[in-house]
Order: C-alpha cells, then sequence, then structure tokens
C-alpha cells in the first residue's frame, strides 16, 4: 500500500480522475478566502469542455490550451493542488492574489511581479529543506515584464516573505520585513514556487496590493477608490495570467 509521497502519475491521475489528455498545461493558482465567486468567474472563462477535479479548482479550454485553475488560501491548499498537478504533468503554475506593501516604491494599482520569496510559511521548507528563499522562473518573469510594457500595465518586481500567520503581524514585525528588502509580505507564494521547484516545473507570482502595511492600512480600512482600484488590477493580472497560459511553450 502507497501513501502519498510514493504516489506515482498514474496513481495521481486515477485519484484526481482526470484522463492525461485533460491535464492542463498551466495551473492559475489564487490566494484568497472568497472562493465563491472566484469560482464562478474562472468557470466562465474556462467552460468549454470544463470539468470539475476538486471543489476548488475548475479545469478548461481557453484558446485551445488545457488551463486550470483553483482557488486557495494558505500555503497547505496551495500545495495540495501543485503537488498533485505537478505530478501528473502541468508545466506552469501562476499563483496571484494579494500582499501586504512593505516598501514605500510599491502603490495601489501596481502588479507585484515577484522575483523571489523568503520561506517563512510553513509549508515551503518541506519540498526546499536546504533554502531559506524561492525564485520564480526568470523566462516568465522577463515575459510578464515585456507584456506589462506591451500593455501599458503598472507594475514593480521585488521580494516578498510568505507567511502562515497573518494576524499576528505588529509595526515592528513588519518593520523588520521591510528593513529585509521585501516589497511585500503573503501566504502562499513561498509555496507555489517551491513546489513548483521540486518538480522542476516552471512558476510565477503576480500580486495584487490589497492592504499597504507599511503606511498603517489594514484590509479592514478600505476605501472606495482602495476597492475600485483593487478590482481593476484583479482583471490586469487575470489578463496576464491567460496570456502566459496560452503562451508558456514560447518562453
Amino acid at each position: 500500500m502507497k501513501l502519498y509521497g510514493e504516489f506515482t502519475k498514474l496513481d495521481w491521475l486515477d485519484a484526481l480522475g482526470i484522463d492525461e489528455n485533460k491535464v492542463p498545461t498551466s495551473f492559475i493558482i489564487h490566494g484568497e478566502w472568497n472562493h465563491e465567486e472566484n469560482l464562478k468567474l474562472w468557470k466562465e472563462t474556462l467552460k468549454n469542455e470544463m470539468l470539475l477535479p476538486k471543489w476548488n479548482a475548475v479545469i478548461g479550454k481557453y484558446n485551445q490550451k488545457n488551463i486550470g485553475f483553483a482557488n486557495v488560501y494558505g500555503g497547505p491548499m496551495a500545495t495540495n493542488i501543485i503537488h498533485q498537478f505537478a505530478s501528473i504533468g502541468t508545466e506552469l503554475f501562476i499563483q496571484t492574489g494579494y500582499f501586504g506593501g512593505l516598501s514605500f516604491d510599491v502603490n495601489y494599482g501596481d502588479i507585484l511581479i515577484v522575483t523571489e520569496a523568503e520561506m517563512n510559511d510553513g509549508v515551503s521548507q518541506w519540498y526546499l529543506p536546504n533554502n531559506k528563499s524561492v525564485k520564480s522562473d526568470e523566462r516568465i518573469v522577463n515575459a510578464t515584464i515585456d507584456y506589462c510594457e506591451k500593455k501599458g500595465y503598472k507594475y514593480v518586481t521585488g521580494s516578498v516573505l510568505s507567511t502562515s500567520a497573518m494576524l499576528l503581524e505588529t509595526k515592528d514585525i513588519v518593520n523588520d520585513w521591510a528593513l529585509n528588502g521585501h516589497f511585500g509580505v503573503d501566504m502562499e507564494t513561498a509555496t507555489t514556487l517551491a513546489v513548483a521547484n521540486k518538480f522542476n516545473k516552471s512558476s510565477i507570482s503576480l500580486l495584487n496590493l490589497s492592504d499597504h502595511l507599511i503606511q498603517g492600512d489594514t484590509i479592514y480600512s478600505y476605501t472606495k477608490e482602495r476597492e475600485r482600484i483593487e478590482a481593476e488590477t484583479d482583471e490586469k493580472i487575470r489578463d496576464i495570467a491567460l496570456y502566459l497560459s496560452v503562451n508558456a511553450s514560447l518562453f
């Protein structure tokens, strides 16, 4: 009898109930607790030949490519998707979601193209035990920058710290993270990059500024203007994620 770490590709295909020709070439991993709204949106986007391998995931066709989307919250949920789909052949994982700002060089409406993540999430260390940080795929980062330049999207590039305990954040903790040079803090990026790296798959993280911690903003001090900017930035990030997914083989 096998345990999970001993499963082969065929074991995971069987467990997921997916035919090999339905395996997505890319998977978008979105970090947010509001899964119902996000799944509804992506079910509409990927409605061609759509299938639902998990309660929080959808796979479908977009421009003739098999693409997956999953809504996760925190590293353990992200791992559950990436480990299994990397095992059956998905080649590119794109983390999307939100980050708390740690730098005055980033503003609401900027897309943070993450180049590297510090591994304080409690999950990534199991996949890369000798690492303290993990990088996004440089080719995918460069392709994203080129696309943002072409589309006129505002962006910054830099590192994040990934944690699993956001409600313990204090001004002193946030200032320490900022002094380490991080642009932001999130909950999933290090996990996504590390698990993909473990399976020799490509990965990147594209994040939206939700709460500018270094300025004292929280997710509970939203304004109508912040909500508007966040929604517009989400739309741009979805556009980038689809572009990368469709063109992944070219990078």
